[in-house]
Order: structure tokens, then sequence, then C-alpha cells
């Protein structure tokens, strides 16, 4: 589990880092409150998988939720590992709800409806390694799609 985890850290290692804002002309359609997203990275996937090579970027987004701050129930467009950095993250899903602190991390598939809160009084910080659409642009967020 641990050498899955390092593969986005070895896909940043193998590419330049390009710092850039959140598109402020895609609004997330997701109620939330008190957070705030930084795309750290972004990146086409290239290398011997080449039925995915110029069809799927990675992308790591740090997102702080402020104290007593939430994200409504939500999907996201791709797949991806997150990890928490500093305070906790209640996590909501369908069938039961986990705490998360530093350092623990969990893979997300994307179509698990799942909401996230952060009830305590210091800012929650966690990192988001995904799977997108090379063609994506905006917030991986995506109000709830139903199967």
């Amino acid at each position: 589990m641990q050498a899955l985890a390092a593969l986005p850290l070895m896909a940043l290692a193998m590419q330049p880092c390009e710092a850039r804002a959140q598109t402020s002309g895609s609004p997330v359609r997701v109620d939330t409150k008190g957070l705030v997203a930084k795309i750290k990275f972004e990146a086409p996937l290239g290398g011997f998988l080449s039925e995915i090579n110029g069809k799927y970027k990675l992308r790591v987004t740090e997102l702080t939720l402020a104290p007593g701050g939430q994200v409504g129930e939500h999907n996201h467009v791709g797949p991806g590992i997150r990890q928490v950095t500093s305070g906790y993250m209640t996590y909501v899903l369908p069938n039961e709800t986990i705490v998360y602190g530093p350092g623990d991390f969990f893979f997300e598939t994307g179509d698990v409806n799942h909401t996230v809160f952060n009830k305590t009084d210091a800012p929650m910080v966690h990192v988001l390694f995904e799977i997108l659409p090379v063609d994506h642009s905006g917030p991986s967020l995506i109000p709830v799609k139903h199967h």
C-alpha cells in the first residue's frame, strides 16, 4: 500500500513544477463553507502506459477547510489519493463516518457520495492527488451523480 501511495509523489518528481491558482471562472457547484483550494501542480500523464498518455493528467490540490467548515455532498471527476496534512477531517460516506488526522491517507474512486466537515477549532488541510481528463479545467468537485 505504501508503494501505491508513493506513485503520485514519483510522478511529481519526474515532472517540472507548475504552480497555478484555482481557476475563478469555474465555480464549484457544491455547497461549501470555509473552503480554500489551491492547485499546486498539474501535468499530463506520460510514460509506458501509452493507452493513457495525453488523455489524463495528474493534479495536486491543497484544500484548507476552516474551523466549522464543510463541503456538501459531492463526487469528483476522477479518482485519487487524499492525505490529511494537518487538523482533522470528518468524512461522511453513505454507510459510515471516518475521522482522518495528520498523516492519514485514503483512496477515492470519485463516484462515491461523501460530505466533509471540519468539526474542530483549527484549520484542516488535506492534499488531493487526482487523475483527471487532460482537458478538464476548474474544480474536480461535482454535484452528486447517481448511477
